[in-house]
């Protein structure tokens, strides 16, 4: 059996009320799973567990609230603490064309070629999509992380193959927005 991977679920935010309801800043795709009623989770760095006690939307933001935490001041107390689960690493996202991480991070980025550009260093999540920094021999770089760009993503054999794009990976080769030549 292999161990648990230890993988960051949320942040405590502010309270909600006085009868320690939380806002949870979440770091999941997968809220519902992972603030189950009757989920435990972790404060990272430390042994201290928090048992989802109810989980709930209000006003596009998940309300938490702990057994642990009864009420505002000790929710206050724990405001900004990082939330973990410890999670089998071969499980796998609810849907088919999703990725954890942990999964992404590692596999060798491929060039429309085949030839290797570089490993994925990690998974940058912004508001609009997320990216994939690919470690290449001239720095590392961003590449947005849509099927029209990363087309496929091989598990089994370590790759994430990327489209043929020019400026995609090399700055030498990127195209001038308006049209122009290479840069």
């Amino acid at each position: 059996m292999t161990a648990p991977v230890e993988v960051v679920v949320g942040t405590i935010g502010r309270a909600h009320g006085i009868k320690g309801d939380v806002a949870i800043e979440l770091r999941t795709d997968e809220p519902e799973r992972r603030f189950a009623p009757g989920a435990v989770l972790r404060v990272e760095g430390t042994r201290k567990q928090l048992t989802v006690e109810t989980a709930r939307w209000h006003s596009g933001r998940m309300l938490v609230h702990f057994a642990e935490l009864a009420d505002r001041t000790a929710v206050e107390q724990a405001r900004g603490q990082v939330l973990v689960v410890d999670v089998d690493p071969l499980e796998l996202p609810e849907e088919d064309d999703e990725y954890y991480d942990r999964q992404l991070v590692g596999l060798t980025a491929l060039r429309a070629d085949g030839s290797e550009a570089g490993p994925v260093v990690e998974v940058v999540h912004l508001p609009v999509q997320d990216l994939l920094a690919i470690r290449t021999a001239q720095g590392d770089r961003l590449v947005p992380f849509v099927t029209e760009l990363v087309p496929a993503v091989d598990l089994t054999a370590g790759t994430v193959q990327l489209a043929d794009v020019p400026g995609l990976l090399d700055e030498d080769q990127a195209v001038v927005a308006d049209g122009g030549q290479p840069a």
